[in-house]
């Protein structure tokens, strides 16, 4: 006699490849994205602006915060492995920065799975990630730049702050515009769930939201030049 179960139990598998082979995927775009950032200007020599976060955070919303965690060591492990020149240290700021912004991001997002929650979630994303990285920038870059930390101290409003308020708005931004085509792309292929997410409630409302994130996506591109002193 068959197990009325066994087809159920069979599916589990598969589901499961399915989901690796996502993350896996969203992996490897997060590293393109860690090298296109190389492209991005500096800040006072020494941070650099990076656009991660924005496919991490992708990833969040589809699978949610554990996931965007994964892809967040992942890619970490890979860029010390690969062409980052910090090591350990830069390896535990990287994912430390990436978590603060998509985990918090995506767990809201997973609360209220709408534009508005898309947004809430980013926003305190925005929020936690500047929050931790001014933490850990206090305890660590004294040690990773041999600088006194009075100095570094002196750093936190007038660099830290800003910089990571732009770089987790300029990902913000790309998060809102992006997030919309790449799901649905990954859905044509089959490696995104079948959910509802930032759901349309009419034209006129996704032209409004569009508008409101090119607009933020200039403002925070503008700041960045600014903070890197081209403008």
């Amino acid at each position: 006699m068959s197990n009325p179960n066994s087809n159920a139990i069979a599916a589990r598998p598969r589901m499961t490849v399915k989901t690796v082979t996502s993350l896996a995927m969203l992996s490897a775009l997060t590293y393109l994205a860690m090298l296109l950032s190389n492209l991005l200007p500096k800040v006072s020599g020494f941070l650099q602006m990076e656009i991660k976060g924005t496919v991490i955070a992708i990833g969040g919303f589809l699978f949610g915060p554990l996931s965007a965690a994964v892809v967040s060591i992942v890619v970490a492990l890979l860029e010390m492995f690969t062409v980052s020149e910090t090591g350990p240290i830069g390896c535990i700021m990287n994912l430390l920065a990436a978590c603060a912004f998509a985990c918090p991001a995506a767990w809201i997002y997973q609360k209220n799975r709408s534009k508005k929650g898309a947004v809430a979630g980013l926003t305190v994303g925005v929020v936690v990630l500047t929050v931790v990285m001014l933490l850990w920038n206090y305890l660590i870059t004294p040690i990773y730049m041999d600088m006194d930390r009075s100095l570094v101290a002196g750093m936190l409003p007038t660099v830290f702050l800003p910089f990571n308020l732009v770089k987790g708005g300029l990902n913000m931004a790309l998060t809102l515009i992006l997030y919309k085509p790449v799901v649905t792309a990954l859905r044509k292929t089959g490696l995104a769930p079948e959910r509802e997410g930032m759901a349309p409630s009419g034209d006129r409302f996704d032209a409004g939201f569009l508008l409101f994130s090119l607009a933020l996506l200039a403002t925070f591109t503008l700041l960045v030049l600014v903070l890197a002193g081209k403008i």
